[in-house]
């Protein structure tokens, strides 16, 4: 466990800003990368990618089982919901309780993770151009200081803004590891238009910078390839998601309670596994936005912490030495205070609210 850095008597007002936490990490040589949470779409607009919208939209489908969930858990939290439902089902199954409920509390579950990713869907922007210019050359800058210096961005959240704002922007190192195929080779030597395949994950994986953790809503697994949906002449990517949903064909999405369960799921997937180990191997310094490391989070935690090598530094040096942890208020320093010790690298704190993201 790691020696407390953060001194309990540290007060918000006095936590150094988001441009002092650059400009040390620029003097460096090592690489800094950034990981964010459903902060960043917060944001971006909190009517939209609250829990409380999400909860809103579920409210309005009338579903009688989710209805009786939200009331009975008491909360709009819809990771709490969903990890009470994966100890009721654990517990459930342990003790052969009646096999009705155990199927009953599985379909109740399996409802609320479809539930959720339609109401992210319905709730979204529509398309890119939404998206003030302004904002989005902001956003686009902020990604970019660590792209363009050799780091890597990592993020949790499942929406298309980060997407939309790194093609819109043209970031040529922002890498998702997505790639065509050509289909007619021998044509093509011929003289002939390529036939291009859909865009398929693992033709660039060397070269990734950017990586959807928790997957994202254009990204779909077909059981044999990893492709990602686009836009064509006829549609926004966004309405060929949802023609994607109405065939019950559902994106890659890491919609579990808790770490362990969530984990689970990572390691079911070759993409979403592989972006999990690049958090494991980062190395340098790495910021934080927007995500809390709360209890559903521990398996990024153990990401960290492997990144950062305990039981022996390598003798070339290269590991995670540090953790620049964006906080919003009081209570939210307070939280990082309490779990400073979870952390095997050193752990520092910024206000959140000097990032410019946005604005």
């Amino acid at each position: 466990m790691a020696k407390d850095n953060i001194q309990a008597e540290l007060k918000f007002e006095d936590l150094p800003d988001y441009s002092s936490v650059l400009g040390k990490l620029n003097k460096r040589k090592d690489p800094k990368h950034l990981i964010m949470g459903n902060g960043f779409s917060m944001a971006y607009d909190h009517k939209i990618f609250s829990y409380n919208a999400l909860y809103d939209f579920i409210e309005k489908l009338e579903d009688p089982v989710l209805s009786k969930l939200f009331k009975v858990i008491n909360t709009k939290n819809f990771e709490l919901v969903m990890q009470q439902l994966d100890y009721f089902i654990e517990i459930a199954e342990a003790f052969d309780t009646d096999k009705k409920l155990t199927q009953k509390l599985k379909g109740a579950n399996s409802k609320l993770r479809s539930s959720l990713i339609n109401a992210i869907t319905d709730l979204h922007p529509e398309h890119v151009f939404e998206i003030a210019e302004e904002k989005s050359e902001k956003c686009a800058a902020f990604l970019n200081e660590f792209l363009e210096k050799d780091g890597k961005v990592f993020t949790t959240n499942y929406d298309l803004l980060m997407y939309w704002v790194l093609m819109r922007n043209n970031a040529t190192k922002g890498i998702d590891g997505f790639g065509k195929e050509v289909l007619n080779p021998k044509e093509v030597k011929r003289g002939e238009e390529p036939e291009l395949s859909d865009l398929y994950w693992g033709k660039n994986k060397d070269d990734q910078t950017v990586f959807f953790v928790h997957g994202t809503l254009p990204i779909f697994n077909t059981g044999i390839e990893i492709i990602k949906e686009v836009y064509d002449s006829e549609h926004y990517l966004l309405q060929n998601v949802k023609e994607r949903l109405d065939k019950k064909e559902y994106p890659i999405f890491v919609t579990a309670g808790n770490g362990e369960e969530k984990l689970k799921h990572i390691r079911h997937n070759r993409y979403l596994s592989f972006c999990y180990e690049e958090l494991t191997k980062m190395e340098g310094s790495l910021i934080s936005f927007g995500f809390n490391f709360g209890n559903y989070d521990e398996h990024i935690i153990d990401a960290i912490n492997k990144a950062a090598k305990q039981g022996g530094i390598p003798k070339d040096g290269r590991r995670l030495w540090s953790v620049y942890i964006g906080v919003y208020s009081e209570k939210d320093l307070d939280h990082i205070k309490e779990i400073q010790g979870k952390f095997k690298c050193k752990v520092n704190v910024y206000n959140a609210r000097t990032a410019p993201i946005w604005n």
